[in-house]
């Protein structure tokens, strides 16, 4: 048999994390999926018994292997940050569109719109450009500016998301809460 290039040989408290780690459920799938790979070669499983067994592919297998080896288990299990990612809105930008959001809306308007929001930021200087996509972003993240009834959603449409059939959160306030309540069901005519 030949030699594999990345050999997994785990200490034992690297093991015993690991066993820990899938147990308590509380991680990412992606990172329980690394641990049960590294399980896997550790017990001298082949890469594509464990790309089979796993439900992966063998050069996932092969990756993470390669992983270890280089970075060890805190270089498997943790993602490195993106390099060329950043955020537009920093935490003050994001202070700020959150005050102009709860606002009072301009004239004319009876709740401020997204687009005019990300116009408006950049009007006042936080920003050099924004999309009305990112404000919809951070605003879905900030509940509390979603609170005020005439805020960014028509009052028929306070739901976090894309369109009007789209809503992925209700926002309820309690004066706006109901109870449901059942439907009367009619008693059916015999079918004799």
């Amino acid at each position: 048999m030949a030699q594999e290039k990345f050999a997994v040989q785990l200490s034992v408290e690297d093991r015993s994390e690991l066993v820990k780690l899938i147990r308590s459920g509380r991680s990412s799938a992606r990172v329980i999926n690394r641990a049960r790979i590294l399980l896997k070669t550790d017990e001298g499983w082949s890469a594509s018994q464990v790309a089979s067994a796993l439900d992966t592919s063998p050069r996932t297998v092969f990756r993470t292997k390669r992983r270890y080896a280089e970075e060890g288990l805190d270089g498997v299990l943790h993602d490195h940050p993106q390099a060329n990612r950043y955020r537009k809105l920093d935490d003050r930008g994001e202070a700020h569109l959150i005050a102009l959001a709860c606002s009072d809306a301009p004239e004319g308007h009876d709740h401020w719109p997204r687009r005019l929001l990300a116009d408006k930021v950049v009007e006042l200087g936080v920003v050099e450009s924004l999309s009305y996509e990112t404000v919809r972003l951070r605003l879905k993240k900030r509940p509390q500016a979603l609170a005020k009834a005439t805020v960014v959603h028509r009052p028929d449409e306070r739901g976090v998301g894309g369109g009007p059939r789209i809503k992925y959160g209700r926002l309820s306030t309690p004066t706006a809460w109901r109870p449901r309540t059942k439907p009367s069901r009619r008693p059916r005519p015999d079918a004799s």
